[in-house]
């Protein structure tokens, strides 16, 4: 839920009434499936645009902003999750976007929501006419609890800035932010706060051998292995199992969120989602010696076409493997991995929620370092 309007908004000016459609896409394999802008509708292109234009102004960079290719590719959805996107318009004139995702094999009760107003039609509706048409589709769907999250960097919260708390206890943000005060006039509960973090690369040479030399002493019974793109046969189902742990593992607050079943088609469907939006990633997991089981795992991710920037994306170690610092061990050897494969990027991204100090300790030894924030928030239907 992106930075929209006040809580009293101005009356929409000017003869022309706000129209919302849905935007059309290419199927699979059809023209504009490349990623490129061939064969894509004037409505997807704009959607990609105000995208792109909220990056820039709230961030400098394309980092965080899903490239042609990844949008075109998920906004297409699957069979695990149904996805709608909508553009607004006053006129000719592109003036917001909505869109309504709804899990179809878990979640069942949830749907996501989104929000985004292009700056000079901010504060006269829009943006609550925009969230009212998402809420309604979801309703019509059977949705009770939406969900939704917006994005603001370090600066943005001030000193002597008020906070709004969020419900899980850890961490705020500022009530003096828009997005912050649309989502409280609109209904939506503050339920979690990430921090998201960077850091710089090249590594300081090093770095990595101090902490691995650390971390062996306490994890000889596990051995490393790793994979670029696609999961060897030999341990999908066993990856599929940390996938489906992932999803309940992490912290979530109060959000209504379920455990998702994750299977091998499942995990085969999400390699195919990175390679079709021009994705590449890289895997670096821990194995028992003893039982040779699958215990841990990290993955990075790296697009051509951002190639200043990694993504930190799940990291996992199985409950009754914790203790040994396997999350070190294998956030460690797999940005040795990256940097070898990647050497153009110059900084990693990721994301933890506030109270997941453990996580947050392990990144701020690697020398992640606060770059913003993350608010999730929660609206449940009466």
């Amino acid at each position: 839920m992106d930075r929209t309007e006040p809580t009293e908004p101005a009356p929409i000016p000017g003869p022309h009434a706000l129209a919302i459609a849905a935007v059309g896409l290419p199927p699979g394999g059809d023209p504009g499936s490349r990623g490129d802008a061939a064969g894509l509708s004037p409505d997807f292109l704009a959607c990609q645009a105000m995208k792109e234009a909220h990056a820039l102004a709230v961030w400098g960079n394309l980092e965080r902003c899903a490239t042609v290719a990844e949008a075109l590719e998920f906004w297409r959805g699957s069979r695990y999750e149904e996805r709608h996107l909508f553009l607004a318009r006053i006129g000719p004139e592109p003036v917001g976007l909505c869109s309504v995702t709804l899990p179809l094999r878990e979640n069942l009760a949830t749907a996501g929501i989104d929000v985004l107003v292009v700056p000079q039609w901010r504060r006269r509706g829009v943006g609550r006419a925009l969230l009212d048409h998402a809420e309604a589709m979801a309703r019509t769907h059977g949705r009770s609890s939406l969900d939704s999250f917006h994005e603001l960097p370090l600066d943005a919260v001030r000193a002597g800035s008020q906070l709004v708390t969020a419900a899980s206890g850890a961490g705020g943000l500022p009530l003096d932010d828009p997005a912050t005060a649309f989502a409280l006039a609109v209904g939506y509960r503050l339920e979690q706060v990430e921090r998201s973090s960077r850091l710089e690369l090249p590594l300081p040479e090093g770095l990595l051998d101090r902490l691995e030399s650390d971390v062996l002493a306490r994890a000889g019974d596990y051995v490393l292995t790793g994979w670029d793109g696609r999961c060897p046969e030999s341990l999908v189902a066993a990856y599929a199992g940390l996938r489906a742990r992932m999803s309940a593992d992490a912290p979530t607050a109060g959000m209504d969120w379920e455990r998702e079943d994750w299977d091998e088609d499942r995990v085969r469907d999400d390699e195919l989602v990175l390679v079709r939006g021009g994705v590449q990633s890289t895997v670096t997991a821990a194995l028992h010696r003893s039982s040779g089981e699958l215990v841990a795992y990290t993955v990075l991710t790296w697009r051509p076409l951002v190639p200043e920037s990694l993504m930190q994306q799940d990291t996992l170690v199985a409950e009754e493997h914790r203790g040994h610092r396997l999350g070190m061990l294998v956030k460690a050897a797999n940005l040795r991995r990256a940097q070898e494969k990647w050497p153009r990027a110059r900084s990693v991204l990721t994301w933890n929620a506030s109270e997941n100090q453990h996580m947050l300790a392990i990144n701020t030894a690697l020398g992640f370092r606060p770059a913003g924030y993350e608010g999730e928030w929660q609206k449940r239907l009466g």
